[in-house]
């Protein structure tokens, strides 16, 4: 198991600042990085597979620490900067947080001070909703974190000062996907028992502000009917990242055959089975990296 720790990461971010000029003059091998509090950013990974299938990704999982959607702001923001500089010394030419509660608070931070490219859920998702909406009111579904930071209505509202949002917590859900109760009578009523306060308020357009929710887009789909728009924040984040790679040259050869390596932070349980599964994805031997929770931050 990989440990990381200050000294580690002070030279693989100084060694990336380094050659990062350099390798925006040729085809980019290395790999996309991908974090997230668990395996629910396996739906971005899904999403990044199906539009860029010749990159390379490498995906972390914070399965030691999850849930963040219950930390603190600090906690989040901490635990956010460790994952995204160990994605760095994997050699990541992107960091892409796919994670909405990361999104919501520490984006800043690593934007920062980061040598590579960031990018989050957050923006392209509410890029998306101003765009799919009619009657200009959006529903967002989140964490209480997200929810709390109120990080898409401001995302919104920069889009369309006049835009109205509504915003609801739906804490159950993560807990009912990660079950795999995908398509179970639970599931459909603790959806209904959510959304349809948003339905009765006329909401037109729908955000699913927490990457595990696209395994519900079924069950979602089924109880807002034909009149609301779903905006699945994993699809347009994969879009955000081509059009980054691309505005930056940072994409791999067309003829390089896409490799998904995947890495957590503990032992995967049964969510991973329920993940490859529903997003079929092929999933090699899973590697395991230890964070060194007393370690200081190097940035």
């Amino acid at each position: 198991m990989k440990r990381y720790g200050a000294p580690l990461l002070h030279n693989a971010l100084a060694s990336r600042i380094g050659n990062r000029e350099l390798s925006r003059c040729m085809p980019d091998l290395h790999p996309i990085g991908v974090f997230d509090s668990g395996i629910g950013g396996l739906t971005v990974v899904k999403a990044l597979r199906d539009l860029l299938p010749n990159e390379d990704i490498f995906y972390l999982g914070d399965t030691a620490r999850i849930p963040y959607g219950s930390r603190s702001p600090a906690t989040v923001e901490r635990y956010s900067v460790q994952m995204a500089e160990m994605l760095v010394t994997e050699n990541a030419k992107i960091v892409v947080v796919a994670c909405n509660t990361s999104s919501s608070v520490a984006l800043p931070k690593l934007k920062g001070n980061l040598p590579v490219p960031v990018i989050g859920v957050i923006e392209p998702g509410a890029q998306a909703a101003v765009a799919a909406t009619r009657n200009r009111h959006v529903g967002v579904i989140g964490t209480r974190a997200t929810i709390r930071s109120g990080a898409y209505e401001k995302a919104l509202r920069a889009l369309d000062g006049d835009i109205r949002v509504s915003s609801r917590a739906c804490p159950l859900l993560v807990p009912l996907i990660e079950e795999g109760l995908l398509e179970d009578d639970v599931t459909d009523r603790m959806i209904a028992r959510y959304l349809s306060p948003m339905i009765a308020d006329a909401i037109d357009t729908l955000v699913l502000g927490c990457t595990h929710y696209p395994l519900l887009s079924h069950a979602i789909a089924r109880s807002l009917g034909d009149t609301v728009r779903l905006v699945d924040s994993a699809m347009n984040c994969a879009r955000a990242v081509q059009e980054l790679l691309d505005r930056q040259s940072l994409r791999a050869p067309p003829e390089n055959r896409g490799r998904l390596q995947v890495a957590l932070t503990d032992r995967p349980d049964n969510f991973l089975r329920v993940a490859r599964e529903a997003l079929q994805l092929e999933i090699g031997e899973v590697q395991l990296r230890e964070v060194l929770h007393g370690a200081p931050s190097a940035l």
